[in-house]
């Protein structure tokens, strides 16, 4: 068992059974009573961020999460299947693991995920990734109802909104936490 002073930030603390990882810690000593540890924490599975204050020298319980790179290779029904970079070992993680980031998953591509006693728990995707659009509607020249923007869809199946002047087979730049057009690529 640790102790509050060994609290910092990125450390994951098992709390009630569920692992929060700290986004911001302070220690306080107020001129009068005891010093004590006020944290922020994000549950590290759901994303929920709560504040949580701690008396000093309380003890915590620190778990040890592993933050490693893996390659996508394929989609396996319900899961999806990643290679270490390391020691090439494959690991399936569930399709509620993944979320959201299966519509901007690539095959060959790098990802971080976190992995607690060999669970992952969640996935770290690259800030942006290149995709083609496999099909759009062409855009209507002087449209200018829809604020200049038309819907396409991209390799992997997702969709997202994208200026009237792209077309089928343009590489663009999408942000993989919103899911926004950021430009061509040649």
């Amino acid at each position: 068992m640790a102790s509050t002073a060994d609290i910092k930030n990125g450390v994951v603390l098992a709390i009630d059974g569920q692992l929060w990882s700290v986004v911001e810690f302070q220690h306080v000593k107020p001129g009068k009573g005891g010093a004590f540890v006020r944290t922020k924490l994000k549950n590290v599975v759901s994303g929920k961020v709560v504040d949580r204050t701690f008396n000093a020298g309380a003890k915590v319980d620190i778990q040890n999460v592993d933050r490693r790179d893996f390659t996508y290779l394929y989609n396996d029904g319900d899961s999806f299947v990643f290679m270490d970079a390391t020691d090439y070992d494959q690991i399936n993680v569930p399709a509620a693991v993944v979320g959201d980031a299966s519509n901007y998953l690539l095959e060959n591509q790098l990802v971080t995920i976190a992995l607690h006693d060999g669970q992952p728990l969640y996935l770290d995707m690259p800030a942006s990734v290149v995709l083609e659009i496999t099909y759009t509607e062409p855009g209507l020249q002087g449209d200018r109802s829809s604020a200049g923007t038309k819907p396409a869809t991209v390799e992997t199946g997702a969709e997202i909104q994208v200026p009237l002047f792209l077309e089928t087979g343009t590489k663009v730049k999408v942000d993989t936490r919103t899911g926004d057009y950021l430009g061509r690529v040649n």
